[in-house]
């Protein structure tokens, strides 16, 4: 890949994030809202969303399928779901509302939830995607 690819990939993706936070009702509830609030790490949340920008898998180390959620309080977050370990969750199409559990991480974008997928090591939380009907874990 170009070295000049990643920035400005990052750059748009942190406009993205801007603009879907200013089209927001308010600030999510519970756990999950007060951890972006607080722009806290490691906090293991259950929430709810709409897709609102599916992208490209990273495929660097584990295969993670990435969507941007925009959550009841105009937050987006984005969903890195492991594809190496838990199943792809299909289908994803802008709109669909899902549910989620796993660990988010804060960053300057807004925050990341990981670890939606089992611990096949037993060490960690599970977590899980859900979209039209089917878990994915």
């Amino acid at each position: 890949m170009k070295k000049w690819l990643l920035p400005l990939l990052e750059a748009l993706l942190r406009e993205l994030m801007r603009a879907f936070r200013r089209g927001g009702a308010g600030r999510t509830r519970g756990p999950l809202g007060e951890a972006i609030a607080n722009r806290r790490n490691d906090v293991m949340v259950q929430e709810r969303g709409r897709v609102v920008k599916l992208l490209a898998d990273d495929n660097e180390g584990s295969r993670h399928q990435r969507f941007l959620v925009r959550l009841a309080g105009g937050e987006a977050v984005l969903v890195a779901h492991n594809a190496d370990v838990g199943r792809r969750v299909a289908p994803s199409r802008i709109g669909d509302v899902v549910e989620f559990a796993g660990e988010f991480e804060w960053n300057d974008l807004g925050g990341v939830i990981h670890w939606t997928h089992h611990d096949p090591a037993g060490r960690h939380p599970d977590g899980w995607v859900r979209a039209n009907g089917r878990t994915f874990r």
